[in-house]
């Protein structure tokens, strides 16, 4: 069960549905992720309202804005996605809106493909990155993370296909782009195959989440890898066509990244703790079916490897 996994800070797996874009657009086009816009969508948002003892904790440089800009990459349901009308939605956007109001804030997001957020965040083109990140050791070497989240990964495929995550060499497996399933786990997976004489697996990747898990679907992939609470919402919006293969293995954090050193994480993490205590927090997830990565205490920096 890939039992030391989780590398690019040994055991990390990215919560991972269009429209990779440059980092300094505002998410404001009409794209339809072929997604519904999930139970998000269907209940009430969770709302907040500013708590000026934290409020008054940010530093002045953003404060003096009134705003929070928050770059992701909105390609993976049911975290950050767009709904048919454009509208940037999810449990991760829904969160961070009753983080910004707790900070007396408003969440400006702006557009990023995945693997540029980081960058930026470390250029200050954005002040916070949200986008499912897996708080890892690595990373941390680039960022600091604000854990707010738990997930694990795991697989789909085609109904019936009778994929085994274990022994899929050969088998052509759909992964979004800079991942872990891509930089970790499908190297390893592969090599295993390797070494025990039978062929690679043929990972197919894509730039976004939406398009690997379509790739399944019409079945120009065997099955895909994807973070737990991703792959769960893939196989419910799938009518059918698609399902579990294997369980759901490697949890670890989700973090919201900022510049090393910034004195906005404490903040965040102080709001937080204030969404927990209040029950907001519970509430999101509920809205979003993402009760079971809940977490009791937010951390700076809570990689576990």
């Amino acid at each position: 069960m890939l039992a030391e996994c989780r590398t690019r800070r040994g055991k990390l797996w990215r919560i991972a549905t269009v429209l990779a874009a440059s980092g300094a657009l505002a998410l404001s086009g009409c794209v339809d992720n072929s997604e519904s816009s999930g139970s998000g969508s269907e209940t009430t948002a969770a709302t907040a309202t500013k708590v000026d003892e934290i409020a008054n904790s940010v530093p002045e440089a953003i404060k003096s804005t009134g705003k929070l800009v928050v770059g992701t990459d909105p390609t993976y349901p049911p975290n950050e996605f767009k709904d048919a009308s454009g509208q940037v939605i999810g449990f991760d956007v829904e969160l961070m809106n009753a983080i910004a109001a707790t900070l007396g804030l408003t969440a400006e997001y702006r557009q990023s493909a995945f693997d540029k957020i980081i960058p930026s965040v470390q250029g200050g083109t954005y002040n916070v990155g949200m986008s499912s990140f897996t708080d890892s050791k690595e990373r941390e070497q680039q960022v600091d993370f604000v854990t707010y989240f738990e997930a694990g990964s795991a697989w789909a495929q085609r109904a019936g296909a009778g994929i085994n995550p274990e022994d899929a060499c050969g088998k052509r497996v759909a992964v979004q782009t800079a991942t872990v399933q891509d930089t970790d786990e499908m190297p390893m997976r592969t090599q295993k195959c390797i070494a025990e004489g039978k062929p690679a697996i043929n990972v197919v990747k894509f730039d976004d989440q939406t398009a690997a898990t379509t790739a399944v679907r019409l079945g120009q992939a065997d099955a895909m890898s994807a973070d737990s609470p991703v792959t769960a919402y893939a196989i419910k919006q799938s009518e059918g066509k698609l399902e579990a293969a294997g369980e759901v293995f490697d949890s670890a954090p989700y973090g919201w990244a900022v510049q090393k050193g910034s004195p906005l994480a404490e903040p965040l993490k102080k709001a937080l703790e204030h969404l927990i205590e209040s029950g907001t927090y519970e509430q999101v997830a509920k809205n979003w079916g993402a009760e079971q990565g809940m977490i009791d205490k937010p951390v700076i920096n809570g990689a576990i490897s």
